[in-house]
């Protein structure tokens, strides 16, 4: 009698695991990429892969938008939980009235850079007086190629600004333009090296810009106190944390059923992303973020500073 008891207690005990377990699962957030998958997302994809989100009871899902502006919009209108921004835009996003709020960074460091060709001739800034210089997207990265330009004794009218579009690289081979500024060091760097027309770089932390972050993370205004974000910004770190520690293993969880991604141009990107992903995604620091703000209202590109904790914080604790 006593055997059937104990059996019948772990049969309901186990039913009752299940059922929690189930529940747990059943916990969805739904990320919104900038992009496609590429290494930029690196920490994102192991936790996923290495199942440090599914242990925290997170049924986390990626998707890749239509338009690489959508991931803010989506997110404040409720229709996403989190998706992945860049710290320069998320403050224009701010001050245009969206209620997001920056939980977490990707990639800690500036990727953008100014690019001419390594046999241009073309050594310092100083030497751009009189050049054409070609940018994707107005707003930021201009005012970015004026402080640069400003930093050198120039100013935007000693220079020939052309839009093209997305072709950087292609208006710097045919010669239409004698340098591009959006041009990211992990990637078209790379792509000149692949495509035996190496590049020279500007790195435009040199030259007057407050570092900020690339990458982020941003949510709805209204969720910061959701346990699951906490939760997943944890996994998010043990993702970061795993993929330095053990970057090659990384990488075949990173391709693994993403076999378009194994490329020349990846591997390379891979390599040299890897020091600029967040250790610590969660943290915020507050005067870098103060400090970004500042310049973008002296720049003119927002109208006010807004307050730290409106635009910005680190998640509490569960």
């Amino acid at each position: 009698m006593k055997l059937k008891l104990l059996m019948v207690y772990f049969i309901a005990a186990a039913l009752l695991v299940g059922v929690s377990d189930t529940a747990v699962a059943s916990e969805k957030i739904t990320v919104v990429l900038d992009w496609f998958i590429n290494p930029d997302h690196g920490p994102l994809i192991i936790a996923s892969e290495k199942g440090f989100f599914k242990e925290r009871g997170l049924d986390v899902s990626f998707q890749v938008p239509s338009n690489p502006n959508d991931p803010p919009k989506l997110v404040a209108a409720k229709n996403a939980d989190i998706g992945v921004s860049y710290q320069p835009q998320h403050y224009l996003h701010v001050d245009q009235g969206l209620p997001l709020v920056r939980i977490a960074t990707l990639i800690a460091t500036p990727l953008n850079t100014l690019v001419v060709m390594a046999d241009s001739g073309i050594d310092n800034l100083a030497q751009l007086k009189g050049k054409t210089i070609g940018y994707s997207i107005g707003g930021f990265e201009t005012v970015i190629l004026k402080v640069m330009l400003e930093n050198q004794g120039l100013s935007l009218d000693d220079v020939k600004l052309v839009n093209v579009n997305f072709s950087l690289l292609p208006s710097l081979y045919s010669g239409n333009t004698d340098a591009v500024i959006g041009a990211f060091r992990n990637f078209e760097l790379n792509q000149m090296d692949i495509d035996k027309r190496p590049g020279r770089a500007f790195f435009v932390e040199e030259y007057g810009i407050p570092s900020y972050d690339e990458l982020i993370l941003v949510a709805h205004r209204d969720a910061i106190h959701n346990v699951k974000l906490r939760k997943f910004v944890d996994a998010l770190e043990e993702g970061v944390q795993y993929l330095v520690n053990h970057p090659k293993r990384s990488w075949e969880l990173f391709i693994r059923g993403r076999k378009d991604l194994d490329n020349r141009l990846n591997r390379l990107a891979w390599r040299d992303t890897l020091s600029r992903f967040a250790l610590r995604p969660g943290a915020l620091d507050r005067h870098r973020y103060r400090r970004f703000a500042e310049f973008l209202k002296k720049q003119g590109l927002i109208k006010k500073v807004p307050q730290l904790d409106t635009y910005a914080v680190e998640l509490p604790g569960p």
